[in-house]
């Protein structure tokens, strides 16, 4: 009876490189803007996992901290507010 792993051969090392293109290929399947939410799900979801298995229980009610909204974003609210009211819409008569 054969002893060792019963597999062929050695599992490859990951570097530098191969870390470098799952990290373009996770960019290409999702797009940069569900990136950021994608780890901070992931990030939440290993924090629980870990305060599960030590035991640790946190009082405090747990606290997200949102970006703020961008600058074209509020320059437009802002506008919006202090614009003059909307004038009625004119009638327009048609001269033949």
């Amino acid at each position: 009876m054969p002893k060792g792993p019963c597999y062929d051969g050695a599992m490859p090392n990951i570097g530098p490189m191969e870390i470098v293109g799952l990290l373009l290929l996770a960019l290409l399947l999702f797009g940069a803007k569900r990136l950021p939410e994608i780890g901070r799900s992931l990030g939440t979801g290993m924090r629980e996992f870990k305060d599960s298995v030590s035991g640790e229980k946190k009082e405090k009610a747990e606290t997200r901290s949102e970006l703020p909204p961008p600058a074209s974003a509020v320059a437009a609210q802002a506008e919006d507010t202090t614009s003059a009211p909307a004038q009625p819409e004119r009638e327009t008569e048609t001269v033949s």
